[in-house]
């Protein structure tokens, strides 16, 4: 058996498949392991986590099953998938990779102003009040609010924020790569000919 045959190319797309699932499940499980300890308690961030690892999942299934099937119509439909989410997910891990210092700060000034619940969250676990001013009303969840000693948060986040976005870059580009290799794939393997099939039959 060649690497370029009809089996190689099933076992390659089915074991793509299979990573994506166990990515799709180990997202679903972190959000729901974040809400039941405690760290998160922004159902938006929770909903959206699931909801990406369960769109993962779909299409890690689909992909699967028309794998192990040779299933023309579902292969055809998970490579256009899969083509769509490589163009969004190479464009946001570069400009995950590209944002300089300021455009950093303005996103996560923007980001903390548009939500309340992961507000609270990051002030309590960094122990922080306000963004760029330590605030004075009875909203902030953070330890140091109670003994006057808060710093502002925006320099603690600002600190973290280049390495983590660096991260999820390079993350999100890594498995950018890995979606174009699965569209090949599936291309390729939509176009052969399985062996144990009738000879006569259309592909």
């Amino acid at each position: 058996m060649v690497c370029g045959g009809f089996s190689c190319s099933k076992n390659w797309l089915c074991a793509l498949n299979l990573l994506y699932t166990l990515v799709s499940l180990l997202l679903i499980g972190i959000a729901a392991w974040g809400i039941g300890f405690g760290l998160i308690s922004s159902f938006r961030v929770v909903g959206v986590a699931v909801a990406v690892g369960i769109f993962l999942f779909l299409i890690a299934l689909v992909g699967l099953i028309g794998a192990i099937k040779h299933h023309q119509v579902l292969l055809f439909f998970y490579m256009i998938i899969l083509l769509l989410v490589f163009v969004i997910q190479f464009s946001v891990s570069c400009a995950c990779l590209t944002l300089n210092k300021e455009q950093q700060s303005k996103l996560l000034e923007v980001a903390w102003n548009n939500t309340n619940s992961a507000r609270q969250d990051i002030q309590r676990t960094l122990n922080c009040c306000g963004f760029h001013n330590v605030s004075d009303d009875t909203s902030c969840s953070a330890e140091c609010f109670e003994t006057l000693t808060c710093k502002s948060c925006a320099p603690i986040i600002n600190e973290y924020s280049g390495m983590v976005l660096r991260f999820v870059g390079g993350i999100g580009l890594f498995f950018s790569f890995t979606e174009i290799l699965g569209v090949w794939l599936t291309y390729r393997y939509r176009n052969q000919k399985d062996p144990r099939a009738n000879p006569s039959a259309f592909l």
